[in-house]
């Protein structure tokens, strides 16, 4: 491993561990997402608040959290594998952050921000997964671990030199998630399509 992989590995890092929800719901006046909702400083617990805009930004933060370690790492020609352990840092990050007492949220956003330089299609087919599962099921969580589990076999068709950085990456998540999968088994996770439904007249 270079000095300059080793670099990346710690820039990865300590990108990932600016908690884009806490800055955000802080600039918009919102709740503590780290004490609000499901307790997850991420997008869609920001959503829960009922504001979109705000929800909006952490995720595109989220994402550009990974997004940027990984390309710049792509552009200075590290390998596959090594580009798996940057991309894990960023997450790393996002989940334990330094800056944010090591609580931090599940990673799905910057997950995502990672494999956005394998291409349009691979975030195409991601975004899609999420969203058929959320519509289907109405759970956040389920609809990141499914889409977790389906990324290592989108890949494989896209880039297959890829495959088992993004399969260790897709771990990382469904490990993450490991309280959620508790909720799930047991009916006690909590749905997010109807709590952003309307009260009725």
């Amino acid at each position: 491993m270079t000095a300059i992989t080793v670099l990346m590995i710690i820039f990865a890092y300590l990108g990932g561990s600016v908690s884009s929800a806490v800055l955000i719901s802080r600039l918009y006046l919102l709740p503590d997402p780290r004490r609000h909702g499901s307790g997850n400083p991420g997008a869609t617990n920001v959503l829960r608040t009922g504001n979109r805009s705000a929800a909006a930004w952490v995720l595109l933060l989220d994402i550009f959290k990974g997004t940027l370690p990984v390309y710049l790492a792509w552009f200075l020609d590290i390998s596959p594998l090594y580009l798996a352990l940057i991309g894990m840092a960023a997450c790393l990050g996002h989940m334990f952050p330094l800056f944010f007492h090591f609580k931090g949220g599940k990673g799905v956003a910057t997950a995502l921000g990672t494999l956005l330089p394998l291409g349009m299609d691979m975030a195409g087919l991601l975004l899609l997964s999420w969203l058929l599962s959320l519509g289907l099921f109405g759970y956040s969580s389920l609809a990141s671990i499914i889409t977790a589990l389906l990324a290592p076999l989108y890949v494989y068709f896209i880039k297959p030199e890829y495959t088992l950085a993004v399969a260790l990456l897709s771990c990382l998540i469904v490990l993450r998630h490991h309280q959620n999968i508790s909720r799930l088994y047991h009916h006690e996770e909590k749905r997010l399509l109807h709590k952003l439904k309307k009260p009725g007249p």
